[in-house]
């Protein structure tokens, strides 16, 4: 058994600080900027916000690099922060350094299997990080919540698991099936609380399955792709059977953008990519890609899929109705998967070092380099 100890806290901010600055429009808190998503948020706010100020705030865990972030880490308008949001101190230190005005959340753990055997630092991260951001963003900004806001990123994995047919849609009744999924769950529930209980000015997306550069080569996409190179087996759950709906990743950090901006608060938008895809098609599909890209024989990266036990309590479909996304704030996606899947695989093979240094666990180095004792 173990206890989880959640802190109150009231913060007291000084007047001014040396950070303020007239320049900047606004202060944002990125939390897992240094991820797979969280990289693409930074890198669009930063780029497209010239007078925001962008607070990349990242553990750094296996799946946090800094590399993914290297094209604008010498910004005028970006600042990194090593810190854990499980830490009550170090979230608070941050609040009261930066008087932020939007927390755009996307912090979590993630992997299925990484929860199925340690649910602990799930209920960790994604639950008790959540609530110390809360209390955070409630006590700095003390009911004073004009131009605020807390913008929490999920999952679809929150809805549990569809039939063939029928969709996710905001009012879809939460089934989580996985220690994930319902550590994902709680801290939607936290949110909306708040929202409800405190007034705190909050919005939720729900996101399919994401695809694209940055992304840490434990997930299907980049596993597959790392493997075909280095002409290694490519495991597949079951049958291959499951079915995702795939997104790319830039058209869900465009969505973040919108939302974020426009979004009414209280509300939960979906965001999907209305490509459905069963894993073996999938698959199947990236292999045909990376035998044209390395002029092998046709057939030649099929060979190597190799069927393995399935995963325990593996949802069979995910698929997201984005329709109130589209029709309130006017996202839609900008790729089908055919060209998405194209441009991902590019990507991968023109930044070989990237993913060389990911997988032998070099790339701390440029962390030590780069920040010093932060990259410890």
């Amino acid at each position: 058994m173990f206890y989880i100890y959640l802190f109150n806290f009231s913060l007291s901010l000084p007047p001014q600080t040396k950070f303020e600055t007239k320049k900047m429009k606004k202060t944002i808190f990125i939390t897992g900027g240094a991820g797979f998503i969280g990289s693409h948020v930074v890198r669009l706010f930063v780029k497209k916000y010239a007078d925001y100020r962008i607070i990349n705030i990242d553990k750094l865990t296996y799946a946090g690099n800094l590399a993914n972030l290297k094209d604008i880490e010498k910004a005028p308008n970006y600042i990194f922060e090593k810190a854990d949001i499980v830490n009550v101190e170090q979230i608070k230190n941050l609040f009261v350094k930066y008087n932020p005005d939007g927390v755009i959340h996307l912090a979590a753990e993630s992997h299925v299997d990484r929860s199925i055997s340690n649910p602990t630092e799930f209920i960790f991260t994604n639950i008790v990080g959540t609530v110390n951001l809360l209390n955070a963003a409630r006590s700095c900004w003390k009911d004073n919540y004009e131009g605020k806001r807390f913008y929490h990123i999920s999952t679809d994995e929150v809805y549990g698991s569809l039939g063939e047919e029928g969709f996710f849609t905001e009012n879809t009744a939460y089934d989580p099936r996985s220690p994930y999924s319902a550590s994902k769950a709680s801290s939607d529930h936290l949110v909306r609380a708040y929202n409800h209980t405190f007034g705190l000015p909050a919005v939720i997306s729900n996101c399919s399955n994401n695809y694209g550069p940055n992304h840490f080569p434990e997930k299907l996409i980049p596993l597959a792709i790392n493997n075909i190179k280095n002409m290694k087996s490519i495991p597949i759950y079951g049958k291959g059977e499951n079915v995702r709906d795939w997104l790319y990743v830039i058209d869900h950090a465009r969505a973040i953008d919108v939302i974020f901006h426009n979004g009414r608060d209280g509300e939960t938008y979906n965001i999907g990519g209305n490509n459905e895809w069963t894993n073996i098609d999938l698959i199947r599909k990236l292999c045909e890609v990376m035998d044209n890209k390395l002029n092998r024989e046709p057939g030649t990266s099929a060979s190597l899929i190799t069927f393995v036990q399935d995963r325990a309590g593996h949802d069979l479909r995910y698929a997201i109705d984005s329709t109130k996304l589209m029709k309130e704030l006017g996202w839609k996606p900008s790729l089908q998967f055919e060209e998405g899947l194209e441009k991902t695989v590019d990507w991968y093979l023109n930044n070989v070092e990237w993913l060389n240094n990911i997988v032998s666990g070099d790339y701390k180095k440029y962390y030590e380099g780069m920040y010093g004792d932060k990259a410890k």
